[in-house]
């Protein structure tokens, strides 16, 4: 107890790390000249050197963050300076008043002073922001000294202190006690001895004779913290028990004090949620009087009476800077943040909530050696940033015939624009995109389209925001301390951001272990895409990126030891894919012991793309090439992180033949084509970047790498018949390699592929296929290797060919691929064989903003709203059909052909 005292006697007034920022007058009005003092002790900025500035506003009517008179955060020009008085402490006077300061207009209400203060570069700066009281002119009390939430120990005295703005009498009560009285003053102060535990409520009361004004804050003391065991059985977090209570655990090694705070709390301390000391663990049981069934409750840890901080394991928090940019309509109902009661995130916990109703389960996932992915940055598929946005185009993406969906970073990470790399909690599905029930209606739908989800799980690293670094934090260098039981103080390797995870710390493995397995259980995820998996070893490589590279056995254990711990606990068929990009032999004993690897090929189909003969060879998109025992590779010629093939192809194409010019935008598209054809006709499972099907151009610079991007169908792009023959060659292609997975991945093969001209001969128990392909800018001759004589199909121009010689040369146009089989092959993109008489419309885009094609000719088309009212109609065959004078909503359109009518449901949007 003696030691819990020093410690806590040390921190009295900096509780939380806060910003100790008074102001002269203490109870301002907006028509005062007010003075900021700011005392920098115990914040970031604590003995910084150089000038200190304001980024600063004000609340007019309720609404924060109004008149900055700042440019921007980061110009030095126009942001109020600090005045050094000494040591920490800096004043800044806003002018000869707050109306004046900030331009307030006649009328307008001030009620807070708003405030961050930075330094010179912008790089240290005082979080969270700074809210301070503005008062409206009359009578007002404030209590000066302590703050609310202090901490103190027992037995210490401290001065209380308030001051009012006029004279009148004053008085103190500590617990409804009075402890001090004046008359006719603006000032009072009191010693007092804090000599019990638990929460305090000091209360000032002034009293004018005409008007009576009360301020009143709560500070606590604690108990000395018990040690014992916990119950069996809990996980990291919330732990609902059989009885209704709730037992809270938390892994805090090294610290000594822990206790939960909420709105089942009212936001204070108290002895009955400090929390019980077992070993490196806290824990504490709540009763279910706390709670209501079907309720969210509000949380945080308060971590050694220093550090206040929501749960690392949180399934969802609550974010006062970021959830305000949430766009509208993404997450309604979002639970109000307690402004004025805590600062920081906030998790969020839904008591008994009621299970979602799954409509697809015992989920028959496909098999890994066969996926065709798709990756997908939710924020640049729609323009509403939305789960809701990739749900109405689920036909979209079931006709392009991908059978696995797998999106980038839905874990909360910084800010809401983002492309998700920047986590702070890993287990916490970020409110940007929409609720967990929208999230989880995404995934079930998928599952009912046969569509796996994937999603990309960022373990290398950790951002400053994030629990595990806050509560283990070197301020002076801006760093996880040399304690922290999760992240290494520098990185390990030259291609770390954020902070770099020590994966050989058992707490590291179990917050991994415990994340990954909340989004099986919450979310049914049926795999997961680790982010630079390379990372996760403690061997220190910096400046030395090829020893980074070679084989780490160390490394290997902890992949293992991940994906073992996830299949024990589940099934094998749980996707393990890495983005590991490393030495051959470290990837080929992690392939063999079930990953899957990213296996990138981007400037090799690049060259081919863009029509260079060099560096064009595409054979280690091959599993034998690289020696691997399984079809664990998953090729891709276009990732997110790459630059788009076709920006490439019309900036930097080959344009020696004006007849051919591959910089032409149709060229361009019909050799993406090609790419197809090659590409998914390799055996393995496979990756295509979101929109590369339809040609996406746009350069992956343009606002900033990882800036927002156009959306397609702004683009226009759905009404550009060279690319919606590339959409569907790429889904006739994919179609092939699911459909036929016989042939399509069979492990006899035959590849050439090293030249401007490439072949696969596919030989299955089946049929045989092969798939040519000429890259070249003018014609080639390309030997089909043709696995025996007779009638062969081709299925694009819809020929036979009689074959008498296997090696008779085959010409190929530039940029001409073509496909033959020795079976009549079905169009993937139907449900009809080819010989039936019926015929598949396909209509696109659905949903559809201002017009939709139809694949096919047409005698007449009808459209009919819900109620059964025909709205709309065409009578004859048009290159596109205008829906514009339809309001949003679902549609019937009835489509007539020569081989009779179908029904397909329209969105218009």
């Amino acid at each position: 107890m003696k030691n819990n005292l020093l410690f806590l006697l040390a921190i009295m007034g900096f509780a939380f790390a806060k910003a100790q920022v008074t102001t002269n007058p203490s109870t301002p009005t907006q028509t005062d000249q007010v003075t900021l003092i700011f005392d920098a002790t115990g914040t970031a900025l604590e003995n910084t050197t150089g000038t200190l500035y304001a980024y600063t506003g004000v609340t007019i009517n309720g609404n924060r963050w109004q008149n900055i008179p700042n440019s921007s955060f980061t110009d030095n020009t126009t942001a109020p300076q600090f005045i050094n008085t000494s040591g920490n402490i800096y004043q800044l006077t806003l002018g000869t008043s707050l109306d004046a300061f900030y331009g307030v207009n006649a009328g307008d209400v001030v009620s807070e002073i708003c405030l961050v203060i930075r330094n010179a570069n912008s790089s240290v700066q005082t979080s969270p922001d700074i809210f301070l009281p503005v008062f409206q002119p009359g009578l007002n009390a404030l209590i000066t000294s302590p703050a609310n939430g202090d901490i103190f120990a027992l037995n210490q005295t401290v001065n209380l202190s308030g001051d009012a703005s006029q004279n009148a009498a004053l008085e103190l009560k500590v617990n409804n006690a009075s402890i001090a009285t004046v008359t006719n003053a603006m000032n009072i102060m009191s010693p007092y001895t804090f000599n019990s535990t638990g929460g305090h409520t000091i209360e000032l009361t002034a009293d004018n004779g005409s008007q009576q004004i009360t301020d009143v804050v709560n500070v606590f003391v604690p108990a000395a913290t018990q040690t014992q065991t916990r119950p069996a059985g809990l996980k990291n977090g919330v732990n609902e028990n059989a009885d209704g209570s709730v037992t809270f655990l938390l892994a805090a090694p090294g610290k000594t004090d822990a206790a939960v705070i909420g709105d089942f709390t009212n936001w204070n301390l108290d002895t009955s949620f400090q929390m019980f000391k077992d070993g490196d663990y806290f824990w504490v049981t709540v009763p279910s009087s706390n709670f209501i069934a079907g309720q969210t409750f509000q949380y945080q840890y308060i971590v050694d009476y220093t550090f206040k901080v929501a749960d690392p394991f949180s399934g969802l928090i609550l974010d006062p800077d970021s959830d305000p940019y949430i766009k509208p309509g993404n997450y309604p109902n979002l639970p109000t943040y307690p402004t004025g009661l805590t600062t920081g995130d906030v998790s969020l916990y839904t008591y008994q909530a009621t299970p979602y109703n799954w409509t697809v389960n015992n989920f028959q996932k496909p098999n890994k050696e066969n996926l065709v992915i798709y990756e997908l940055l939710v924020r640049d598929f729609s323009e509403n940033d939305s789960f809701q946005e990739v749900i109405n185009r689920i036909d979209y993406l079931e006709t392009l015939g991908i059978n696995t969906l797998q999106l980038m970073p839905v874990n909360e990470f910084e800010g809401t624009d983002s492309w998700g790399y920047n986590p702070k909690f890993h287990g916490a599905l970020d409110k940007a995109y929409g609720t967990p029930e929208k999230f989880k209606e995404l995934v079930d739908l998928c599952h009912s389209r046969g569509i796996a989800v994937v999603i990309d799980v960022v373990y290398n690293h950790a951002f400053s925001q994030s629990p595990l670094c806050q509560l283990w934090w070197d301020e002076n260098n801006f760093r996880p301390a040399t304690n922290n039981p999760y992240l290494n103080p520098s990185p390990t390797h030259d291609f770390n951001v954020g902070y770099d995870f020590n994966h050989e710390s058992q707490w590291t493995r179990d917050y991994v272990k415990q994340t990954l397995q909340y989004w099986i259980d919450e979310y049914r995820i049926d795999g997961f895409r680790f982010d630079l998996s390379k990372g996760f070893t403690q061997n220190v490589t910096l400046g030395n990126i090829s020893a980074w590279s070679a084989y780490d056995q160390s490394r290997v254990d902890i992949l293992n030891d991940y994906k073992n711990t996830i299949w024990n606990a589940n099934s094998n068929d749980i996707y393990m894919i890495l983005e590991h990009l490393g030495d051959n032999t470290e990837e080929t004993a992690l392939a063999n012991a079930g990953f899957m690897l990213w296996g990138k090929m981007t400037d090799q189909f690049n060259q081919n793309s863009m029509g260079y003969s060099s560096n064009n060879d595409v054979f280690r998109s091959y599993y034998l090439a690289r020696g691997w025992n399984d079809q664990h590779l998953v090729a891709y010629a276009e990732s997110h992180d790459e630059q788009r093939l076709m920006f490439k192809n019309l900036n930097f194409g080959n344009a020696a033949n004006s007849s051919h010019n591959v910089r032409n935008l149709p060229v361009a598209l019909d050799r993406q084509e090609a790419i197809a054809a090659i590409l998914y006709s390799i055996p393995g499972p496979k990756m295509l970047w979101q929109f590369g099907e339809l040609g996406y151009e746009i350069d992956i610079d343009q606002n900033g790498r990882t800036g927002r991007k156009p959306i397609p169908w702004t683009l226009n792009y759905d009404t550009d018949q060279d690319r919606i023959d590339l959409y569907n060659v790429t889904a006739t292609m994919i179609g092939f390699k699911t459909k036929y997975p016989d042939t399509w991945n069979t492990n006899n093969t035959n590849l050439d592929v090293s030249g401007v001209t490439k072949r696969i001969n596919l030989n299955g128990t089946v049929f045989d296929a092969v798939v040519v392909a000429n890259y070249g800018i003018t014609a080639q001759n390309v030997n089909p290797n043709f696995s025996r004589t007779g009638t062969w199909y081709e299925y694009f121009t819809n020929t036979t060919v009689n074959v008498t010689n296997t090696t008779a040369m085959i010409s190929l146009q530039p940029g001409e691929y073509r496909v033959y089989s020795t079976q009549q092959l079905q169009d993937p993109l139907s449900n009809d064989n080819i010989d039936n008489l019926s015929i598949d419309i396909k209509l696109y885009p659905n949903p559809a903003q201002n017009s939709f094609r139809l694949s096919h000719d047409i005698e007449f088309i009808n459209i009919y709203n819900m109620n059964g009212q025909r709205v709309l109609s065409f009578m004859e065959s048009l290159p596109s059909y205008s829906i514009e004078s339809l309001t949003t909503g679902i549609y019937i359109a009835e489509v007539a052909t020569v081989k009779g009518n179908r029904q397909i449901k329209l969105i218009k949007q």
